[in-house]
């Protein structure tokens, strides 16, 4: 039994210093729309998959999930979104900055034939804003069927 076969990915769920802070990054900053939140947990709405945060000392109290932090600025996740085109990328990437948020770089072409940009949160959860270009995913990316 596959778990890939059986379930579809429902929720991403980062692991945080402090709640509060990063719900005001996501709300604030990225747009997101607070769902729930209780003690030392939060999640957003998203049209397609439920984006959680959970405070790592929190989730180690009651999970017995370690605790153990990443230096500052060591990014563990990327999370990525794709969009439609260069011009929706640009446009997105000049609203974030206008609301504070700190990218790595402008947005640019790589070699696996994207335009991305990236930036991190307060946590250093990387994110990735792309679109395809060119030839797309498949024209750099070996491709495997079942």
């Amino acid at each position: 039994m596959a778990l890939d076969k059986l379930h579809a990915i429902t929720d991403i769920c980062i692991l945080v210093e402090d709640i509060d802070r990063t719900v005001e990054f996501y709300t604030k900053k990225l747009g997101f729309k607070l769902r729930r939140k209780a003690d030392g947990f939060a999640d957003f709405h998203s049209p397609t998959i439920t984006l959680a945060a959970w405070e790592i000392d929190h989730i180690h109290k009651y999970a017995d999930v370690s605790n153990k932090r990443s230096p500052p600025g060591a990014n563990k996740t990327c999370i990525a979104v794709e969009v439609e085109s260069t011009q929706i990328l640009d446009d997105l990437y000049n609203e974030l900055v206008e609301r504070g948020v700190k990218f790595q770089n402008p947005p640019k072409d790589y070699m696996w034939n994207a335009y991305c940009t990236y930036f991190s949160d307060p946590d250093d959860t990387l994110w990735e804003i792309y679109c395809w270009t060119g030839g797309g995913a498949d024209e750099y990316h070996e491709t495997h069927k079942d």
